[in-house]
């Protein structure tokens, strides 16, 4: 089983898919040694490097799921940073190693 490279750097929490494409674009992205391009597919044995730094990742049918119902009190925001300060959803849920809260 295999998975698009940019799909797996997002899920492991370095950035948006689109942030993960440029990094392929530039050429900051490696898997065993070689510049990545965009759409290459990698395998769970590939070695992934972002910076020159070993990504640690597992491929989506790996990945446990977890559901979590949050219920959102009126005063917190549904995004990841607020520019006017304001509490997000996920100011008040744990972190995960290695992983991120998607909002549904």
């Amino acid at each position: 089983m295999s998975e698009k490279l940019q799909k797996v750097l997002a899920r492991v929490g370095l950035g948006s898919r689109r942030h993960m494409e440029e990094a392929i674009i530039q050429g900051r992205v490696s898997v065993n040694g070689k510049i990545a391009e965009i759409g290459q597919r990698i395998e769970a044995t590939d070695e992934l490097r972002v910076d020159g730094r070993k990504v640690s990742f597992t491929l989506e049918e790996e990945t446990r799921r977890r559901v979590l119902v949050y219920y959102k009190p009126e005063s917190e925001i549904c995004s990841r940073q607020d520019p006017e300060g304001r509490p997000t959803v996920f100011d008040n849920l744990p972190p995960l190693k290695g992983e991120r809260w998607v909002m549904v």
